[in-house]
């Protein structure tokens, strides 16, 4: 059986300590002085706890005390495991959460302060937020929105060995998908062979791959019965998470020899993919980023149009959003590159993607993925 590799360290409370502090600085310049933290994400990466999404759950992050999480009591055993703030309080699932964090809020003395939202969350729903304002009507409300997304777009050297991690997993993953693929296999034995090896390498979450085949391939594909065919194109894209962190990387795969034609087109798509990871330092333009693939490709002849996006950020990522679009690789993307960002910079054509997991360097994009960039065959 073939073994995981090395695991990085466990977040030290340093590190959740310093992204606390930074923070408070900004709830302190909008004059926040408690924020209600809800987005799956946002619990893990200041509180090193996330909820199951099942009900409705929060942390409370006051400016000037203690954090103190809402949490169903189901779930009190996880949070003990991994919760970096001891302080909760908790309802049965009988209970209402949203009125027990109003009682909570004022019972903290913060009945009549100004109290941060995320309304972007995707948790904090019209129906919840418009209970928790009619439940603190003393209270002065302010939209916190996009400011923990954009927090997390620089990533730590810990938080970098995670996504190199989550990296590996894919090349295992997809080198595991390819030994399976060939004519007379149905879809569901390569998925299977692919998720089966994501798992022994370490991936946390249950939605590891995605995978097409045939006249019909997709980025968003459905698993099917299909069974492969000589002259089919295989699509796998895995998308593992290690301790929550998303790598994704994208190939294709022939069943039987490749045309001369697939081959050219493989060929110029890497050629173009690899001068837009070139441009990819800190200080680049997004949109100048994004016009050396999207130009390139379009010049090259490979598609008659091209509305996508060229790449997302990555990070750690919980469900129920599948992709963070935080940052996006567009012709009007006016926000400059950053070291230590990290993103999916992902292109087709003609039925054959490619894509990787890249690093913003001094020296350009680094691809955190390692598998050869070829048409498989």
């Amino acid at each position: 059986m073939t073994q995981p590799p090395p695991f990085p360290a466990p977040f030290s409370d340093e590190e959740y300590r310093a992204r606390l502090v930074a923070l408070r600085r900004i709830m302190a310049e909008r004059q926040v002085d408690l924020l209600v933290v809800d987005q799956s994400e946002h619990m893990e990466y200041f509180g090193g706890y996330r909820s199951t999404a099942a009900m409705y759950q929060a942390l409370l992050v006051p400016l000037n005390q203690e954090p103190v999480y809402i949490i169903r009591a189901l779930d009190s055993p996880r949070f003990g495991a991994l919760s970096r703030f001891p302080a909760f309080v908790s309802f049965d699932d009988d209970g209402n959460p949203i009125k027990l964090m109003a009682e909570t809020i004022k019972a903290r003395g913060f009945g009549a302060s100004a109290i941060g939202l995320e309304r972007d969350s995707h948790f904090l729903t019209v129906n919840r937020a418009l209970e928790l304002e009619n439940l603190l009507p003393s209270a002065k409300f302010a939209d916190f929105s996009r400011v923990m997304w954009e927090m997390r777009l620089v990533k730590s050297p810990l938080e970098v060995a995670c996504l190199q991690m989550a990296s590996e997993i894919c090349d295992r993953a997809a080198a595991a998908a390819f030994d399976a693929a060939r004519a007379g296999i149905s879809e569901r034995e390569v998925f299977a062979a692919m998720t089966g090896q994501a798992w022994r390498s370490g991936a946390d979450n249950a939605q590891v791959a995605v995978i097409s085949s045939g006249p019909s391939t997709s980025f968003h594909a459905s698993l099917g019965g299909r069974v492969l065919e000589k002259g089919d194109i295989v699509f796998v894209e895995p998308v593992p998470h290690f301790r929550g962190y998303t790598a994704r990387m994208m190939r294709p795969k022939t069943i039987g020899a490749p045309t001369e034609e697939q081959l050219r087109i493989a060929e110029t798509i890497i050629r173009i993919q690899d001068e837009q990871f070139r441009t990819m330092k800190p200080g680049a333009n997004a949109r100048d980023v994004d016009r050396v693939l999207r130009e390139g490709i379009l010049a090259a002849g490979l598609r008659d149009s091209y509305t996508n996006l060229t790449g997302y950020t990555l990070g750690l990522k919980c469900p129920p959003r599948t992709s963070d679009f935080t940052r996006v690789f567009l012709p009007k993307s006016d926000w400059k590159l950053e070291e230590s960002q990290v993103f999916h910079m992902y292109t087709s054509a003609s039925g054959l993607p490619f894509s990787e997991t890249v690093l913003v360097t001094p020296e350009g994009g680094k691809r955190l993925t390692k598998m050869e960039r070829k048409l498989f065959s």
